[in-house]
């Protein structure tokens, strides 16, 4: 997945900073999103691995099945990465692209992962917090994962807060093997 991320990265900061440049930050996210949706669909899929099209023709077809969601400049930008045989990345484009464009809005997305629903209030501390901790305006999104046991795995960007039952047993298990 890192080397993804990486060959991914000039893209998606090429995308970024003509998308901040032309004040068409969200178009440009939308386009992208689009664009990794598609890219994700197992029949699209099958067309871009096929020897028997050229860079240019894979490019041509990408963009056809995208239809309106692409504007010009989306449609090269698409066309770029189908000659440099990178159509395979746009998830993590798009990914990263998002991550830019919040950054530059100084917002987070935050995840919060327990064993069980947690109620709004408790959410809302949390998110005042992590406001406070980060220096950004944070968005949190309360998930259920059974698996957890109990306690909370808390995701904010790169940083990875585990204080859950099922993390601090393997920590365990990993201090008791080492």
């Amino acid at each position: 997945m890192a080397e993804l991320t990486t060959l991914a990265r000039p893209y998606a900061k090429a995308a970024f900073e003509y998308a901040k440049g032309a004040n068409a930050l969200a178009v440009w996210a939308e386009q992208l999103s689009v664009a990794a949706a598609v890219s994700q669909s197992e029949t699209v899929a099958k067309v871009l691995a096929s020897p028997l099209l050229t860079a240019a023709q894979k490019g041509d077809t990408f963009v056809e099945v995208c239809g309106d969601a692409l504007n010009d400049k989306g449609k090269n930008f698409i066309r770029n990465l189908a000659a440099n045989k990178r159509l395979g990345l746009l998830p993590a484009i798009s990914s990263l692209f998002e991550e830019f464009k919040a950054q530059l809005e100084k917002s987070v997305d935050v995840d919060v992962t327990s064993a069980f629903e947690l109620p709004q209030a408790t959410l809302d501390k949390l998110a005042t917090a992590l406001k406070t901790k980060l220096g950004r305006d944070v968005t949190v999104k309360g998930l259920i994962d059974e698996s957890l046991l109990g306690g909370v795995v808390i995701r904010a960007g790169d940083t990875v807060i585990d204080d859950s039952v099922k993390g601090r047993l393997a920590k365990l298990a990993e201090a008791m093997n080492a």
